[in-house]
This record gives C-alpha cells, sequence and structure tokens, in this order.
C-alpha cells in the first residue's frame, strides 16, 4: 500500500482480514478488521480518547460515525443507544462493509453503514438531520479537502445537535478550532489527552 492510504475508495492491497477482541467502552467486542482500513489491529489513541471523554450519547436520535473505519465508534453509539439510528460512512469500501459485518455481528439491527457520496446525498435528498456526530477526522487528506468534509457533514446537524472531533494537537487541532469558530460553529475544547483535543461542534 506504498502510495495508498485507508481514505483510498477501493484499497488494491487483499483484503487480509482477522479477528480481534476489543473492549469498546466497557463493551467486549469481537470484530474483524482487514488491511486497507484505518487502524486495522488496534483501537488507535485518538479514537480511544474520544471513548474515553465523550459523554454518553441520547437514548434516541440519528447518529453518525463519521469515518468509520472497522467501526469502533459505531459499536459504542449504538451499545450505549440501542434505540437510536446509528449511521456509519467512510470512502473506503473496505470499511463500510467491516463496519456493517461487526454491527450485525454484536446484534444491532439499528445501524446502517453507507459509503459517504451516496449517504450524503440519501440524506440531503430526506432532510434528515443528525442528532449527534462522532469523528476521528482524517486530518492527513490536507485543509481543503477536511474543510469541505466538515462543511458537508456538519451542514447536517440539527439546531441542538452536537459533533465530537478528535483531533492530534500536531496536526492542527487548534487550528481547526479556529476555522470552524470562523464558519460560525462553536468549537469547544472539551478535553486534552495524550497529544489530542476534543472538540464539542455545535451551532
Amino acid at each position: 500500500m506504498s502510495e495508498q492510504h485507508y481514505f483510498t475508495a477501493s484499497p488494491d492491497a487483499p483484503a487480509e482480514e482477522r479477528r480481534h477482541h476489543f473492549v469498546i467502552r466497557g463493551t467486549e467486542h469481537d470484530v474483524t478488521t482487514a488491511s486497507g482500513v484505518f487502524s486495522a489491529d488496534r483501537l488507535d489513541l485518538g479514537t480511544r480518547v474520544l471513548l474515553r471523554q465523550a459523554p454518553e450519547p441520547p437514548q434516541t436520535g440519528t447518529f453518525l460515525d463519521l469515518g468509520c473505519g472497522w467501526g469502533p465508534l459505531t459499536l459504542a453509539l449504538a451499545d450505549a443507544a440501542p434505540q437510536a439510528t446509528v449511521l456509519a460512512t467512510d470512502v473506503n469500501e473496505r470499511a463500510v462493509e467491516l463496519t456493517g459485518r461487526n454491527a450485525v455481528e454484536a446484534g444491532h439491527t439499528r445501524v446502517r453503514a453507507v459509503l459517504a457520496d451516496a449517504l450524503l446525498e440519501e440524506l440531503r435528498g430526506s432532510g434528515t438531520q443528525l442528532d449527534l456526530i462522532w469523528s476521528n477526522p482524517p486530518m492527513r487528506i490536507g485543509k481543503p479537502a477536511l474543510h469541505a468534509l466538515l462543511t458537508d457533514w456538519l451542514g447536517l446537524l440539527a439546531d441542538d445537535g452536537e459533533a465530537w472531533l478528535v483531533v492530534q494537537k500536531n496536526l492542527g487541532a487548534d487550528s481547526l478550532a479556529k476555522w470552524l469558530g470562523a464558519q460560525g460553529w462553536s468549537a469547544e475544547r472539551e478535553a486534552s489527552s495524550k497529544g489530542y483535543r476534543l472538540l464539542r461542534v455545535t451551532h
């Protein structure tokens, strides 16, 4: 995967699948991961910070795991709020497929994993608003692409919705918070841990 990254739509490398056992926000999960997907063999540090520091989600609503990878945030949201609708999205086809499988294996029937372009079009077309977004956003895609991505998805937040973003400090967490503020969002730093900032973004 020398020139390819986990944010490639269709990774060329064959999907070398493996099984892992993780405890995600206190719940044990056996999951399938694969090469070509972000953090395939561990819960990456940023995701762990978000899982540890973000408050419990509401019991109902429509939630989004933006940049789902193999689905740890999706599983945590569905575990905490089994009556909510949990949407998982990524540009990586392999990630979306794995998240869907892992949610089914965990017994979650209200999870939908959909490729990003298709889900964005669907939600805009139906006028669906999001009550909660959890994301470990792909900072390495560069500022223009990152800003476009966040503009698209934050634009679907309900008036009283919240987005929780975990961002590495040395990859620009503070400048991102400043940019969000300039776009009219409130971006509060709710926690700092192990070189990461947890930002709460609201209208």
